[in-house]
């Protein structure tokens, strides 16, 4: 068996996360500074080998939990990167995922430990390798995702109001929307619900808590904004 392999060329495979979060009013994505060639002094995404033994899905969620120090969190697929010239140091295929997490829940120790931080994604540093077209079809995903499954809520709190939620769904597809128009296709969607809680920390009327229903989700799989 080992000979049908053995005269084809043998290549890298690896994994990169392009994980977002929100923080200050921004769509931000986690990068960190390379220490090390190739592309030494540029910032990169996260990412590693994949290692003998285990599937690419699971590099994956082990190169986020080492950044993070979480499991279980929310990760999709891109797609496949493997133009010849790549990666500079050597044939290497990479494999993107995308995951979505708040930034409070990570440890500021770590992001220190890899000299990582937070970045507005559409005001980036110089990327190296092919990040940056990594980073646009991931956010293209998303978008096309948050209107038919209910990721974004990944990305508040358990609570929000529905100026957060319109202002979240404005970050991602950087485009405004009609308020009139989305509180209407919150409306119709009977997984996101009030809590009868009123949160008065913007203004002295307060504004009504919201909270989205997973349970109900489950139930139907049925989910439009």
């Amino acid at each position: 068996m080992t000979d049908c392999y053995s005269h084809h060329s043998r290549f890298y495979v690896s994994v990169d996360c392009i994980i977002f979060g929100v923080s200050d009013g921004k769509l931000n994505v986690l990068l960190t500074e390379r220490n090390f060639e190739p592309e030494k002094g540029k910032w990169s995404l996260m990412g590693g080998f994949v290692r003998e033994g285990e599937s690419v899905d699971e590099a994956a969620s082990r190169v986020l939990l080492e950044l993070t120090g979480l499991r279980g969190t929310f990760m999709r697929q891109v797609k496949t990167f493997g133009d010849i010239g790549r990666d500079p140091g050597a044939r290497v295929i990479s494999v993107a995922y995308y995951a979505l997490l708040t930034p409070d829940l990570i440890d500021e120790a770590v992001l220190h430990e890899y000299n990582a931080c937070w970045n507005d994604v559409n005001n980036l540093p110089e990327l190296g390798f092919d990040h940056p077209e990594m980073i646009v079809k991931a956010r293209a995903q998303l978008c096309r995702r948050i209107a038919t499954e209910p990721i974004a809520f990944r990305l508040l709190p358990d609570m929000f109001t529905l100026t957060q939620l319109q202002t979240l769904y404005e970050l991602i597809l950087d485009e405004q929307l009609d308020k009139r128009n989305f509180r209407k296709r919150v409306a119709e969607n009977p997984c996101i619900e009030p809590t009868g809680i009123i949160d008065k920390t913007g203004s002295r009327r307060g504004a009504m808590l919201y909270r989205f229903n997973y349970d109900s989700y489950k139930s139907t799989e049925k989910f439009k904004i």
